[in-house]
């Protein structure tokens, strides 16, 4: 008698969070829930030993809260950006907008407002994984608009040689901007398919993402623009060689 199908299939490896709180209490609490619903999770009480964990294992995605002993989320985040472009979710107070612009503006991928349910965590963790680029075969991965490149394989957009450092949700922004052409892209959309939730009035991430992203696209070159359209959304607008551009 032979047996079949004794052999289990490969399983998908879990992504890796790196949760930064110095909340032991919560750590444990969200490394148990997250575990749970099919993410690997290590944790780290301080910014050091979350610089640490980022040099020496692969993480896919990292949870990190403004209030830190020894470094602040915000110095932590800045060190981070000058080592990798993994993902981050910022832990901000409730009602601190200025907490979350800053996280934003120095590359943060998203925010979440403290208290948060752990539902809530995950429906952002995940958002913020389906939109890194490179993960899937569907469209096609290089894409070129003008001086604009974009490689979602691997992650990068160049104008010329110039890689433009984007976030994950800057490069997908982007992404959308340049598969419209000249099209303008409406704000709902924007926001529900590059920050994966709907607009709300009182929701100023995709503001902050567009300054980012109209930033480092001028600092390397003034032919492309991400040009609001009143009332609609955003349009990229390629500009006659050497004119410069409008806000």
């Amino acid at each position: 008698m032979y047996l079949l199908n004794t052999v289990a299939p490969p399983t998908e490896p879990k992504p890796t969070l790196l949760i930064v709180d110095d909340d032991a209490a919560l750590c444990a609490m969200l490394d148990e829930y997250l575990s749970l619903v099919g993410f690997a999770a290590v944790t780290a009480g301080t910014g050091p030993k979350a610089l640490e964990s980022l040099v020496r294992s692969a993480v896919d995605l990292v949870i990190l809260d403004v209030m830190l002993p020894e470094l602040s989320g915000f110095e932590v985040l800045r060190r981070i950006r000058a080592l990798s472009r993994v993902p981050v979710i910022m832990l901000t107070a409730r009602g601190e907008e200025v907490d979350r612009v800053v996280g934003l503006e120095l590359g943060a991928d998203d925010y979440l407002a403290k208290p948060f349910s752990p539902r809530e965590l995950v429906a952002r963790i995940r958002a913020v994984l389906r939109r890194v680029p490179g993960e899937g075969g569907g469209a096609e991965a290089l894409l070129q608009w003008g001086p604009l490149r974009l490689d979602l394989r691997a992650r990068r957009a160049e104008v010329g040689e110039n890689d433009l450092q984007l976030t994950s949700a800057e490069l997908r922004i982007l992404e959308l901007l340049v598969r419209a052409d000249t099209r303008t892209v409406s704000r709902d959309e924007l926001q529900l398919q590059a920050l994966g939730r709907p607009l709300l009035p009182t929701d100023r991430s995709l503001d902050t993402h567009i300054s980012n992203l109209r930033r480092k696209i001028l600092k390397h070159s003034e032919r492309v623009s991400v040009q609001g359209v009143r009332g609609a959304g955003y349009a990229l607008t390629l500009n006659p060689a050497g004119a410069g551009t409008s806000s």
